[in-house]
């Protein structure tokens, strides 16, 4: 886990850097605002190690995922003139944000003390693990992946809002084709993370009133509707909507291959290193779950397993 984060920083901070210099110029008031959105960025990270430094709950990021893209997508929108496509982008983004934080607010992840609320439980884990088990590790971790890597992740594949704004192109075929795609990975993200809680909410009922987990709930661990077909339904949805979120920029410029891919592929890395991580917790807590591995696929449907 260690090297897969200390990977994920050194992309960071080469493919965006990379990748904007072998494209086309940002125009100065599109420069101005990235400016803007990038201090806006270094704020939110900031907040989020102080806050998890003092609290030690560290999932301060993890309540503000869903929230800071709303930021960034409406000012991007105000900033670049209200164009009708900056306007439908910062909607979808919007229902994106809404369902999510819906979901995270009924698993207990926020609190009227906005800093306590539930924490993820891989970061308890982490924090045992050699050499992160020492705080000052583990802070330092904290820092530079948890907080500063995390925060500039969610701006960078929320940026194909902004160079959507390199170009004055009025609303085309694809503008509607990725709003229908969109859409319906919410829907699926949804579904998947409805039928999750559905079942640990009747396995924890189960457990609480000292009933059998027999049938589906013996394995401990979904494994019906959507999470039959791929292990992970609402990871894939949540990296297919901010690659699907990337084709705006290509509809609005037509270059399919631009800049700001950077922060959907950077998120594709990211999800394999935490669906890794928490693959091995759950095949060391699960004894089926290794089986489950090797009959459903991890993220794409109807492939062998990845």
């Amino acid at each position: 886990m260690i090297r897969t984060a200390l990977l994920l920083i050194f992309t960071l901070i080469i493919v965006p850097i990379f990748t904007f210099y072998v494209d086309e110029p940002l125009k100065p008031e599109i420069q101005s605002i990235l400016i803007d959105l990038l201090i806006m960025a270094g704020i939110v990270a900031a907040y989020c190690f102080i806050v998890s430094e003092i609290t030690k709950n560290y999932s301060q990021v993890d309540k503000l995922w869903s929230l800071t893209p709303l930021l960034f997508a409406w000012y991007t929108s105000y900033a670049g003139g209200w164009t009708d496509r900056s306007i439908l982008m910062a909607l979808l983004v919007t229902v994106w944000g809404v369902r999510l934080t819906f979901n995270f607010a009924r698993r207990g992840g926020y609190s009227w003390k906005f800093w306590t609320g539930e924490e993820d439980y891989r970061w308890p884990v982490l924090r045992k693990i050699p050499p992160l088990n020492k705080p000052w590790v583990f802070s330092l971790f904290n820092l530079l992946f948890i907080s500063i890597y995390q925060n500039g992740l969610i701006l960078l594949f929320t940026l194909p809002i902004l160079y959507a704004l390199q170009s004055d192109s009025p609303l085309n075929w694809l503008d509607y084709v990725t709003s229908i795609l969109m859409i319906f990975f919410i829907i699926v993200e949804t579904i998947a993370d409805q039928q999750q809680y559905n079942f640990q909410q009747e396995k924890h009922r189960r457990i609480k009133n000292g009933e059998p987990l027999d049938g589906k709930f013996s394995k401990g661990f979904v494994a019906e509707g959507l999470w039959s077909i791929v292990r992970h339904p609402n990871y894939m949805s949540e990296q297919a909507i901010w690659i699907v979120f990337y084709l705006f920029s290509v509809a609005a410029t037509g270059n399919w291959l631009n800049w700001s891919i950077s922060g959907a592929l950077l998120l594709v890395i990211l999800f394999k290193g935490s669906s890794d991580f928490s693959e091995k917790i759950s095949a060391d807590k699960y004894p089926e779950y290794k089986t489950y591995q090797k009959n459903v696929p991890r993220f794409l449907p109807f492939t062998k397993k990845l």
